[in-house]
């Protein structure tokens, strides 16, 4: 199954006084505001596989589908302003359907088992730091299903697309505060495999020819992978 939780810059017109700074609106137009390119590489694997993409393109700003509640970004500075009944009202809205559906995709799979794809997108320079990479796989190493999984489609990705930097749980950990590891404890490490993967922005924005060869990497390697795994049992 796929989803992608930072799939738009969309703030609900009920929000947008919050966002009508300047420095607001330049937010919402960079890696902050959501995760560039992420959606359009998600719709594709979606149609490549045939499945169902859980998604969503209302801004992290606004509130951040892949934070845990009680995390201190969960709510941006620019939406925490927001009464105790407001920030309610928003999660209502906008944070738990999605949540809710995707935990209910898996449970429905549960006794086969379940390979989550979250696709999530990365700014190429962070903070003064330039991220040398093109693609991350994040994972829990103490799953065995997930540490297999990313070390074999590292290898795989390195075979068809040398040009390609593959990385394991880079630029973040895939054991940090998100969705996917939420999720691994709430359904267990032997039901639920939840890889997020990670594309730099450079090769998604502006340049279609490179979006696409990487988007026919990504694609054709992960499809040879489950063919594997659905052979294997």
């Amino acid at each position: 199954m796929l989803s992608c939780e930072h799939g738009g810059n969309q703030i609900p017109a009920a929000y947008r006084k919050l966002f009508a700074t300047a420095s607001a609106r330049r937010a919402l137009e960079t890696h902050r505001g959501y995760d560039l390119g992420a959606l359009a590489m998600a719709r594709a694997l979606a149609r490549r596989f045939g499945v169902e993409l859980y998604f969503s393109e209302t801004s992290r700003l606004l509130v951040d589908l892949n934070r845990s509640l009680g995390h201190a970004r969960l709510f941006s500075e620019f939406s925490a302003p927001l009464a105790a009944a407001a920030r309610s009202a928003v999660l209502d809205r906008y944070y738990w359907p999605h949540r809710q559906r995707v935990e209910r995709a898996i449970a429905e799979h549960e006794r086969t088992g379940v390979l989550h794809l979250a696709i999530h997108s990365f700014t190429p320079q962070l903070n003064g730091e330039v991220r040398r990479a093109e693609l991350g796989l994040l994972y829990d190493p103490a799953s065995s299903g997930e540490r297999d999984f990313c070390r074999r489609w590292q290898r795989s990705l390195a075979e068809h697309a040398s040009e390609l930097r593959v990385r394991r749980n880079y630029p973040y950990r895939g054991t940090s505060d998100g969705f996917p590891p939420y999720l691994r404890q709430r359904f267990g490490m032997s039901s639920y495999w939840g890889i997020e993967l990670e594309t730099n922005q450079a090769l998604l924005v502006g340049k279609p020819a490179l979006a696409a060869a990487t988007l026919a990497s990504v694609s054709d390697t992960l499809a040879e992978l489950v063919e594997e795994l659905c052979t294997s049992g």
